[in-house]
């Protein structure tokens, strides 16, 4: 399971949109086991999530699962179990559920397809504390039974720690540090901090993973040590 992390605008969506053959990329290319994400075989290995997923307006959970069996080897058992585990109507149309639950459609989804890859795009946002867990015990299922490789971006380190065994922090479109995540998540640091005027990262004094402002604003990661940044003025 690796982890993903990076700020707002650092090129997430659009990674993870490359990898699921979503987007074709302008050079290089991406393979799977020798072979493109745009073909049809290495498609139905694949199970994207975006961050903002697709449905039609009256269709429901069952119809949603329906319109994706075309396409993967979706288990309904295993869907109806995960739609009475999030207690979810499965006739119902999804326009009408909260955000959450819509998120949690598709995990559902997710869980049944079993792919061999999947690709989350802030996975956990929306869902409650008790949905968030459940959903961390089944992607843990999933790689242990299933040996499904998983992909997963969010803006939060601390919100991986407990589930990924290795992470990338992207800034700008690139990978500028990954490691085994036990090993360095207590040597890697976020801040937001505010100043009288504009400043460059450069003027920081030391090292960013990334670096963001908004006005007088800054958000950065670091390896730095965390009390020397403390005591910076």
């Amino acid at each position: 399971i690796l982890g993903i992390v990076g700020i707002n605008g650092a090129g997430k969506s659009t990674l993870l949109r490359l990898l699921a053959g979503v987007y074709l990329p302008n050079a290089g290319s991406i393979r799977y086991d020798g072979r493109d994400p745009a073909d049809a075989e290495t498609r139905k290995d694949i199970f994207f999530l975006p961050d903002d997923p697709f449905y039609t307006s009256n269709v429901t959970a069952e119809g949603l699962a329906e319109m994706y069996r075309s396409v993967y080897d979706l288990d309904a058992q295993v869907f109806q179990t995960r739609l009475a585990q999030f207690a979810l109507p499965a006739n119902k149309p999804i326009r009408n559920f909260s955000k959450g639950m819509k998120r949690q459609v598709f995990v559902a989804l997710a869980l049944a397809i079993a792919p061999k890859y999947l690709l989350l795009d802030e996975a956990f946002d929306g869902l409650d504390p008790l949905a968030r867990l459940t959903f961390k015990k089944c992607i843990v299922e999933l790689v242990e039974e299933k040996g499904t490789s998983v992909i997963i971006s969010s803006h939060s380190l601390r919100e991986l720690e407990d589930i990924c065994d290795s992470y990338g922090i992207l800034d700008h479109g690139e990978m500028t540090s990954s490691g085994e995540l036990a090993a360095d998540i207590s040597r890697v640091h976020k801040f937001q901090a505010a100043f009288d005027r504009l400043v460059k990262e450069e003027e920081l004094g030391f090292a960013c993973m990334a670096f963001e402002q908004t006005g007088k604003v800054v958000r950065f990661i670091t390896r730095a040590d965390k009390e020397e940044v403390l005591q910076k003025k």
